[in-house]
């Protein structure tokens, strides 16, 4: 398996293993706090760039991790979500929020419809295109294929702890959250729960639908409560404890693998 990073047209994006020949695709929307100097940090400080209000914390290096295991293709934004969250449409009031939990984003604010076009083309448009580039060429050559999007939740929303540590989450489509759920006793140390700490009703199920469900792939998303990913060992023992989840499931729906791990043809 290829473990060489190709980044895409755009800085905005970053993909690992496009060759590969697992059955799943990875995304993770938020992988990356980065705010380009154009954008003049949003008028954050540095507590609130590095929140999780800015990206999913441990996301990046779980999909890392799960791309290795599955042999799958990865694509990962670079940007951060408050610069544009590539989890959202275009006409979305959060795609580029003024206010995040409780964090206030100046640079958000009474943005133009020129300012708004930019950050949708360069940011946006990339990441979306990159999925496609992967996925279509898969569905062409009935390639087996289940979308996977990797993200991290805080343990703490609003003053509110959450007791949640793995969010199974799905729209119309469930049947690759069922499976996984069908698999759930095997980790029973852990708390998994359906369409937790979110769910479509908030607007989180974007990706799916567009780069799955209009594909009629299954698709799910994985929430993982951050503080079960603050090192390297916990992010190891996280990826082989969804691997304990994912790759039965996929099994379940016929999802296999449609050649030898370690070759790169498409």
């Amino acid at each position: 398996m290829s473990t060489t990073t190709v980044t895409a047209a755009s800085p905005s994006v970053e993909l690992h293993n496009p060759a590969g020949l697992g059955p799943v695709v990875l995304l993770c929307e938020h992988a990356s706090h980065h705010i380009p100097s154009l954008y003049n940090e949003l008028g954050l400080d540095s507590a609130h760039r590095y929140s999780h209000a800015a990206w999913d914390p441990g996301s990046r290096d779980l999909a890392l991790q799960l791309s290795q295991e599955l042999d799958a293709p990865l694509i990962a934004g670079r940007i951060s979500r408050l610069v544009y969250d590539c989890n959202r449409p275009p006409e979305a009031a959060s795609a580029m929020p003024e206010r995040s939990e409780i964090i206030e984003v100046p640079g958000n604010r009474r943005l133009t419809l020129a300012q708004r076009h930019e950050r949708i083309e360069s940011v946006y448009r990339p990441f979306c295109n990159s999925v496609s580039r992967v996925i279509e060429p898969r569905i062409e050559q009935r390639h087996p294929t289940a979308l996977v999007t990797v993200h991290s939740f805080t343990p703490d929303y609003h003053g509110r702890s959450r007791a949640v540590e793995i969010g199974v989450l799905h729209d119309a489509d469930s049947r690759l959250a069922d499976a996984i759920l069908d698999q759930a006793p095997c980790l029973g140390h852990r708390n998994i729960q359906r369409n937790a700490p979110y769910g479509p009703e908030d607007g989180v199920t974007h990706s799916l639908k567009l780069h799955g469900i209009s594909h009629d792939l299954p698709n799910v998303m994985l929430e993982i409560r951050n503080d079960l990913l603050t090192t390297q060992e916990d992010i190891r023992v996280m990826a082989r404890e969804l691997l304990q989840l994912l790759e039965p499931a996929l099994t379940e729906l016929g999802l296999t693998r449609s050649g030898p791990k370690g070759s790169n043809h498409a």
